[in-house]
């Protein structure tokens, strides 16, 4: 059975209240993602930030269909080697189930914890889950076939390319007489 991945655009923005063994963090910290124990990138180093470094970095990563979460560590890089400062483990669901559509951008931000378990910073991120269009296509038709030919789907203003229309109801809290 052939295993799907999708690509997960992550943008790691920046951090606050960074610290190491209760002291501010002074500089050279950086952001390792992870999606699963083979597929990581890290960030640049943020040599000025201090306890509140900006990255902004995007990294773009596949993220194979059975990953449950997308764990981000912030380490610091200092004369005695490398420190964890801490860790969010982010889950998948936070960002592809629910109401808003997968390809969509979401702004997120996540507390981190220190390797003892402690609160330690928060950590602000952007995702994308890009799925080609194909697949999304060939779910709605059973598997197999292109929607067009079989006629899933709604043309859009009379263009034949039968995409999908999602709607979410609205209630205006007024009955339906006194609007007029």
């Amino acid at each position: 059975m052939e295993t799907k991945s999708r690509t997960l655009e992550i943008t790691v923005l920046s951090a606050e209240d960074l610290r190491i063994d209760n002291k501010p963090v002074k500089k050279n910290a950086y952001v390792v993602v992870s999606v699963d124990t083979f597929n990581n990138k890290a960030t640049k180093v943020d040599g000025e930030g201090g306890s509140y470094p900006s990255w902004n970095d995007k990294l773009v990563m596949e993220m194979p269909s059975q990953t449950r979460f997308v764990t981000l560590q912030v380490k610091c890089k200092g004369s005695r080697g490398e420190k964890t400062v801490g860790l969010a483990r982010i889950p998948v669901t936070d960002f592809v189930a629910g109401y808003s559509p997968e390809a969509c951008l979401q702004f997120l931000s996540y507390r981190l914890r220190d390797p003892k378990g402690l609160k330690n910073g928060i950590i602000n991120v952007s995702l994308r889950v890009k799925e080609p269009l194909q697949d999304c296509s060939l779910q709605a038709a059973g598997g197999g076939g292109n929607a067009a030919a079989i006629g899933l789907g709604i043309p859009i203003d009379g263009r034949r390319d039968y995409g999908v229309v999602t709607g979410i109801p609205i209630w205006t809290g007024y009955p339906s007489n006194s609007l007029f």
